[in-house]
């Protein structure tokens, strides 16, 4: 659908000599962002690239720039990548996730630019989110709190970016606004009966607190009445003191937790530690930042069911 032509940024051509075409092809599940016929569709991650596949359909050109198995926060984008975002017609992406991407979208001369962290409501988060467990741990830490850009994760937020979404699209290209309007009012549907699943699934359990390496799960934990203590914070790389690992060994006695959470695409070395010392088992919650060949679904909503069985037999479900 764009017929504009930008050139690549100096700084992009330099780079381009210096790394090579090896570096050109990589980072990008498909590199031919513009001038498709269609509409194009620059997604940051993920979740970005299914809700605009969902929304769109058949008129939109999805581009995702971060490849299925790369951890997104870590994503440095190529020159072809930067050049994608400057030949689409929109760009959607979560500001504050990826600060490479972040950077690029505020040079790139793209006429839509969707920020999914507008479309809902982000909250600040630590280590602990949810209800107060057990009388232990309540505080926050300073340090690791932030503004969590985890919404997917939660069914109705997710919903709430799907529908501003829409609107973007609606508005950048009326000529097929009505499928817009009638493809999302599908997907929301799918996701408030997702939303109820969870509400049901999650209702009586014999424990209410889960930990995870990764503290991605805080507006699941909010939305169903649950409390997520994370290893790591929001940064999944990062190393957990020895005082934060006695609190989880403590937290895990004190509310009878059976399993240590890690994802797929970060090393599950600590989750394993961790359990290990403290007699508990490790199972896999998905953060959904990608689908690849060891995800328990092939999409959003088969991963988050995923997510809710493992939910429900480490907590106890009834």
């Amino acid at each position: 659908m764009n017929v504009r032509r930008h050139l690549i940024p100096a700084a992009a051509v330099a780079a381009v000599t210096a790394l090579g075409a090896a570096t050109l092809s990589a980072c990008s599940t498909d590199t031919a962002a513009g001038n498709t016929g269609r509409f194009d569709v620059v997604a940051s991650f993920y979740p970005m690239a299914f809700l605009a596949e969902r929304i769109g359909g058949d008129h939109v050109h999805v581009t995702t720039l971060t490849s299925p198995g790369q951890e997104p926060h870590d994503l440095e984008l190529s020159p072809r990548q930067i050049a994608s975002l400057e030949e689409s017609d929109a760009v959607l992406y979560l500001k504050g996730l990826q600060p490479s991407v972040d950077e690029a979208v505020a040079q790139a001369p793209v006429k839509t630019r969707i920020d999914a962290a507008t479309l809902t409501t982000l909250e600040r988060h630590g280590d602990e989110v949810g209800g107060h467990a057990a009388g232990h741990n309540g505080h926050e830490d300073g340090e690791k709190a932030g503004r969590d850009p985890h919404v997917w994760l939660d069914p109705v937020r997710y919903a709430q970016v799907a529908e501003g979404v829409a609107k973007a699209f609606e508005r950048a290209d009326p000529q097929h606004a009505a499928d817009y309007k009638k493809n999302t009012a599908a997907l929301v549907k799918q996701l408030d009966e997702l939303n109820t699943e969870f509400t049901d699934g999650l209702a009586h359990t014999r424990t209410k607190v889960f930990i995870t390496t990764h503290a991605a799960f805080g507006y699941l934990a909010e939305r169903y009445g649950l409390t997520e203590e994370a290893v790591n914070g929001l940064d999944p790389e990062s190393e957990p003191s020895a005082a934060r690992v006695r609190d989880l060994e403590r937290i895990a006695k004190a509310d009878g937790v059976s399993t240590v959470f890690y994802e797929t695409l970060v090393s599950d070395k600590t989750a394993k530690t961790l359990a290990a010392d403290s007699g508990l088992r490790t199972d896999v919650l998905d953060p959904l930042e990608g689908i690849t060949g060891t995800s328990r679904g092939k999409d959003y909503f088969a991963v988050q069911h995923a997510n809710l069985t493992a939910l429900r037999q480490a907590l106890g479900a009834k």
